[in-house]
């Protein structure tokens, strides 16, 4: 696969997956469902559906697993998750993912995370310290626009090219959102309003 700058550069349409969590009950070890929605651009082309644990630390291997075992492994450019966390606190570890991937991988958040309110949380688990370095891995958190997000596997200007190309309006790319939406209504019966 080509390097992902080159891709940009030759003006190549980008296929992203992007990977948020459905609603889930509040009870540790609860199971979490994950929606994984392909798109080039933003047009949907397919979807995969997973599952891991609330609170759990198997994120990373799940949803590896899930893309690399389904039949868009061989066509998605790059990874986009909805935070470094799903289903609580089930952290991913970004550069794990990106290197078993062997694609970059986007973190994107709404906005700049509370890092000292995060850090108090994780307090509350008896492996906190490996919770805590899985969470620094992915490294320095970049704005541009309004995209904040965390990358491995690229450089951060051609994670912003991606996050835009990947998004129709406002600052969450459609795959995204889409995967917030299509979660929400397959576990609650509809979609709710934000992604």
């Amino acid at each position: 696969m080509r390097p992902l700058a080159e891709l940009l550069r030759l003006r190549k349409q980008i296929r992203v997956i992007g990977f948020d969590d459905a609603p889930f009950e509040k009870q540790r070890g609860a199971p979490v469902r994950i929606s994984g929605i392909v798109c080039t651009k933003t047009r949907f082309e397919g979807m995969l559906w997973g599952q891991v644990s609330k609170d759990g630390m198997e994120a990373t291997d799940t949803l590896s697993a899930l893309l690399i075992e389904s039949k868009f492994y061989s066509q998605v450019n790059v990874v986009l998750t909805d935070g470094v966390a799903v289903g609580g606190f089930n952290i991913i570890d970004l550069p794990k993912l990106a290197n078993t991937l062997k694609r970059p991988c986007i973190a994107l958040m709404r906005k700049p995370p509370d890092l000292e309110a995060i850090d108090k949380a994780l307090q509350n688990f008896p492996d906190y310290l490996l919770r805590k370095k899985t969470l620094l891995k992915a490294g320095k958190i970049h704005k541009h626009n309004n995209f904040h997000f965390q990358v491995q596997g690229c450089e951060p200007e051609v994670a912003a090219q991606v996050l835009e190309q990947a998004t129709d309006r406002g600052n969450v790319p459609e795959a995204l959102r889409l995967a917030h939406m299509i979660g929400a209504a397959v576990m609650t019966g509809q979609s709710g309003k934000r992604a």
